[in-house]
């Protein structure tokens, strides 16, 4: 194949080489310190303008029900947020009036089984082979106060994108929690 285009389209869906999930692996470890360090203002620099912020309800249903367990977009959603929205999340947290964070949580985000392939076009609009479709499992602890603690498990399937100085960001990201009753009195974390 002799254009950039022919190399770029032989790209799409395939598996992320060894540098590149390297690349990967390390932004999610600093997304993690960024979160658990109370940086929010600098995990935003992590998102993309146009980001999709996603995390729907789950229920339980019978094995052949199965694709009737996730909330369809459109339907009950724990998190449906842009950037914007995150952002006046952070100013809130910032302001004192966030009464459910004050004083915050502490929260440790693990990040692991970190699966990175070139998107597949075809498969998603609005993208190309030079941006990454990547999934990872996550456990989440939060601590507040003396007695409150939370434990987060599940997937994320984001989309990340390059900037133009060549940095990762975050521009679709759906959120899978393996419960389907929470447990917390409140979700003030981000995953």
């Amino acid at each position: 194949m002799s254009t950039a285009t022919d190399q770029l389209r032989s790209r799409a869906g395939t598996r992320a080489d060894r540098d590149t999930h390297f690349e990967v692996e390390q932004f999610y470890y600093e997304e993690a310190d960024l979160l658990d360090s109370g940086r929010y203002a600098d995990w935003l620099e992590l998102l993309a303008d146009d980001l999709d912020y996603w995390m729907p309800t789950r229920t339980n249903r019978l094995r052949r029900q199965q694709a009737l367990s996730i909330a369809a977009r459109g339907e009950a959603a724990f998190y449906d947020e842009t950037k914007d929205s995150l952002a006046w999340r952070i100013r809130r947290f910032d302001s004192g009036m966030a009464w459910a964070e004050d004083p915050p949580s502490r929260t440790r985000h693990l990040v692991t089984n970190v699966m990175a392939r070139h998107v597949d076009p075809a498969e998603q609009d609005g993208f190309t082979a030079d941006d990454l479709w990547v999934r990872s499992s996550f456990l989440v602890h939060q601590n507040r106060l003396e007695r409150e603690v939370n434990i987060f498990a599940g997937s994320r399937t984001d989309i990340l994108r390059r900037t133009a100085d060549g940095r990762l960001q975050v521009a679709r990201r759906a959120i899978l929690l393996d419960q389907n009753v929470l447990l917390a009195k409140n979700i003030s974390t981000f995953f």
